[in-house]
């Protein structure tokens, strides 16, 4: 059995994790206006690499890898299908393929692996997210107890008083990565190969680092990562193959939250300081908005039963469907994968897709049941991970972001193939170090594309015009719609204005962009489409739309009403505004 020292083309295992799993969520460097896309490009470019070199001791493909492989599959198809069927624009299309793709053939990678290579990639894949999880603590840290230190380019800011959020900054993202990493950390300690008197000093060490993953999940206030704590006690509860000290201190894990809260607690009300955790829970368990927009994401579903209202069209459609007593926040997701599912792609083809991806946490969990001593306990951490990431998409999406897709399908392709295959054939080799290759390249490319779209927003000394910069932007093959969203808010009301706004309508609709929207479809004479998208914007009551609407309030005598004073003589289905 190779060691993780050293792989056939020289590259350690433990260094392809590092960059796969542990750099892209410790990113903290961006550029406006996306926060996040460095580090999903580093993602697609660390599992590219991996998947290069990892490939050339896969050996043959089992079909017992096909549902996840299928589920992904089948999406990537949704997505290339949307310009066509529902006018989404390519790049929104392209860039959704890629991603989902790039998870099918890590999955595939993954899944073909010899079973004594699969031993050595699951050590490495936990030590990976392991110390993602560790550093993402000490950022914890800072952001809450000493916000000055954070610079913004090695430790983001939290924008959130009181709140870490990591350096992907998102307290939720922080917080499922948190969950991990305590998965990553039962799990090495678990295979860890120690005389007695040496796993007492693991069990400490896990001790130590079960609480510090804690309290920083505290410090994130995420009420998602909280229920997960309680999972985890849940899991030293009920596993049994788990050693004693293990199960111990998972079941402790409720413990170490309240005493961190109290600690905190204490520190905040000692110098004044916000808690955000205390602030989110006063809120209650649940989300008011996040239960709105499920309860309209059904409601969406019961009026498209058949085919969904389109890949990646949910926020468009709903943002363009009366809902009176919809959220005042904007969502381009439902908070909820199965509900997303079924919304975008109807009932026939979204329970496929929902069946398959079920099938393959089933098979993860038996794997984990068939195997016997460390491989069985490896193995239940490895269903653990994807089913503390499933449970977290039943309230967030973060499955719809790299540095999370693609290690979840990493791990279900390892989950796979422990036990001789019934119907197997011999992977292509080649094609796949040409797919790792592809998924490098292409993040490279992504990533100089991008810098397009940053010269509209963040222009760099002697730039060009505003209109020259769109101009080029608008070129883009993955972020177009983000420089026609510039076009839509900046250039004049009229027909140029409204092409660039229909088509940056399938990314994500805000007040400022319905304001425009209504202006473009004024300034072309369809007046009644524009004030029924003024309908749809009083129903988000935002101070911004309000004194737009203002001049409505004390009309004039002798003045004739704007036409965003009158009501649309009919409801338009969102399909008729796209």
């Amino acid at each position: 059995m190779k060691s993780l020292k050293e792989t056939e083309m020289g590259l350690s295992p433990f260094l392809l994790a590092l960059l796969a799993c542990a750099l892209p969520p410790l990113l903290a460097y961006n550029l406006t206006p996306s926060a996040t896309l460095f580090n999903q490009l580093m993602a697609v470019a660390g599992w590219g690499l991996l998947v290069s070199v990892a490939a050339t001791r896969a050996s043959r493909l089992d079909w017992r890898a096909s549902p996840a492989v299928g589920a992904l599959c089948l999406l990537a198809l949704a997505a290339l299908s949307s310009p066509v069927l529902h006018m989404q624009p390519q790049s929104l299309a392209l860039s959704s393929a890629a991603l989902l793709l790039a998870a099918a053939v890590t999955a595939t990678l993954a899944a073909a692996l010899p079973v004594v290579d699969k031993r050595m990639w699951l050590q490495a894949f936990m030590w990976g997210l392991l110390l993602a999880g560790l550093v993402s603590a000490l950022v914890s840290l800072v952001q809450v107890f000493m916000p000055d230190w954070a610079d913004g380019n090695w430790i983001a800011r939290s924008g959130i008083a009181g709140r870490a959020v990591g350096n992907m900054r998102q307290p939720n993202h922080l917080a499922s990565l948190l969950i991990w990493a305590c998965v990553a950390a039962v799990a090495l300690a678990e295979v860890c190969d120690r005389p007695r008197a040496a796993r007492v000093r693991v069990s400490l060490a896990l001790g130590a680092v079960l609480w510090l993953l804690v309290l920083a999940m505290l410090l994130s206030a995420s009420r998602t990562g909280m229920l997960a704590v309680l999972l985890l006690a849940a899991w030293g509860a009920f596993d049994r193959r788990l050693t004693g000290g293990t199960r111990v201190l998972l079941l402790s894990t409720p413990l170490m939250l309240a005493c961190s809260w109290w600690l905190v607690s204490d520190w905040a009300s000692a110098g004044q300081h916000a808690f955000g955790a205390e602030s989110r829970l006063a809120e209650g368990a649940g989300s008011p908005s996040r239960l709105a927009v499920m309860s309209n994401a059904w409601a969406l579903l019961k009026q498209h039963p058949l085919a969904g209202v389109g890949w990646g069209e949910f926020n468009l459609a709903w943002s363009m469907t009366p809902f009176p007593e919809r959220p005042v926040a904007f969502f381009d997701h439902c908070h909820n994968l199965p509900l997303q599912l079924l919304v975008e792609l109807g009932w026939p083809m979204g329970l496929l897709v929902l069946g398959l991806l079920t099938w393959s946490l089933g098979q993860a969990f038996f794997a984990s049941l068939r195997a016997d001593g460390p491989d069985a306990v490896m193995l239940r951490c490895v269903f653990m991970l994807v089913l503390m990431i499933g449970l977290h998409s039943l309230l967030e999406y973060p499955l719809w972001y790299a540095y999370f897709l693609l290690p979840t399908a990493f791990a279900l392709g390892l989950s796979q193939g422990w036990s001789a295959p019934v119907v197997s054939r011999r992977l292509p080799k080649a094609a796949m170090q040409l797919a790792g290759v592809l998924m490098l390249a292409g993040s490279a490319y992504a990533a100089r594309d991008y810098l397009s779209v940053v010269e509209v927003y963040a222009p760099s000394a002697h730039a060009p015009s505003l209109e020259q910069r769109i101009q080029k932007a608008q070129q883009s093959l993955f972020f177009s719609a983000q420089a026609d969203y510039a076009a839509a808010t900046s250039l004049p009301s009229g027909a140029e204005a409204l092409e660039a706004t229909r088509r940056t309508s399938h990314q994500l609709i805000d007040v400022r962009l319905m304001m425009a929207w209504a202006n473009s479809l004024h300034a072309v004479g369809d007046d009644d489409k524009a004030r029924y998208v003024v309908q749809r914007l009083k129903e988000f009551r935002s101070a911004q739309g309000a004194e737009w609407l203002a001049a409505c309030d004390k009309p004039s005598a002798a003045e004739v009403l704007p036409f965003q004073c009158e009501a649309p003589s009919q409801v338009y289905g969102f399909e008729a505004l796209r």
